[in-house]
């Protein structure tokens, strides 16, 4: 019985990660799509399906999951609005949410809902991040990475960790990002992450009835099917890896 139990244990744990996995793909391919309405289907001339394919690569995406969705976006006639909300949640922090939809009503109810039953609402609080690009490299010599990034248009490095990995985090203005993370990736192969992000001003520290309340509530939003990305100004160990970055507007 303990190793039927086991079993079971194993499954549900692929199926839960299968369904995730999914989802993230289907919220990378849509952005694929947008991207490919919006500018056409050469990555040459339309920078955010460059940013949008860096992204599926990273998450491993299939090459031919990639290219239907790119071959569809000419013969759909579906459309998507890109839409910001901006809210509060549990010890007054600040969130930003990035939306494509093809329905903006619904996606406004689902994230109203989401927040308040999480203790939240909608906000103004936009004042309190910054529009930034940011690229993270891992297992790279600081010194080098820092003088390279500089030359190329960066505005600092951080020195960063995500649980027990060291990251050296490059911020660079939005319009500057596509073209640095192109010269890092040449010289130092693929960076761990890159996006165009919110980054709060002032991170607000919280204390640990909080820490779990708005991480639930962070993962509330990012399981909507219409939610790209979600930001808070919220201490870095609490950020989380977002189901899908933004791209290039």
């Amino acid at each position: 019985m303990a190793g039927h139990s086991q079993f079971k244990n194993i499954m549900h744990r692929k199926g839960a990660q299968d369904a995730k996995r999914a989802k993230l793909f289907t919220k990378l391919l849509r952005e694929v799509t947008v991207a490919t309405k919006t500018s056409g289907p050469d990555t040459d001339t339309n920078p955010r399906l460059r940013t949008a394919l860096f992204q599926c690569r990273s998450a491993n995406v299939p090459k031919d999951t990639i290219d239907r969705a790119i071959s569809k976006a000419s013969e759909t006639a579906e459309h998507y609005d890109s839409l910001y909300y901006e809210g509060r949640g549990p010890g007054n922090t600040a969130l930003i949410i990035h939306v494509l939809t093809d329905n903006k009503n619904r996606s406004a109810c689902d994230v109203r809902t989401a927040l308040s039953k999480h203790g939240g609402s909608l906000a103004d609080v936009g004042f309190l991040f910054d529009h930034y690009g940011i690229i993270d490299y891992t297992d790279q010599d600081p010194l080098t990475l820092m003088d390279y990034a500089l030359d190329h248009g960066a505005l600092d490095i951080e020195e960063r960790s995500h649980g027990n990995q060291p990251i050296q985090r490059i911020i660079c203005e939005r319009d500057q990002f596509l073209n640095l993370r192109e010269a890092l990736e040449e010289k130092f192969n693929q960076p761990l992450k890159a996006s165009l992000s919110w980054q709060a001003k002032m991170p607000l520290q919280l204390g640990q009835e909080h820490q779990v309340s708005i991480m639930k509530l962070i993962h509330a939003l990012e399981d909507l099917d219409d939610v790209q990305a979600v930001w808070t100004n919220a201490d870095d160990d609490l950020a989380p890896l977002h189901a899908a970055e933004e791209t290039e507007e």
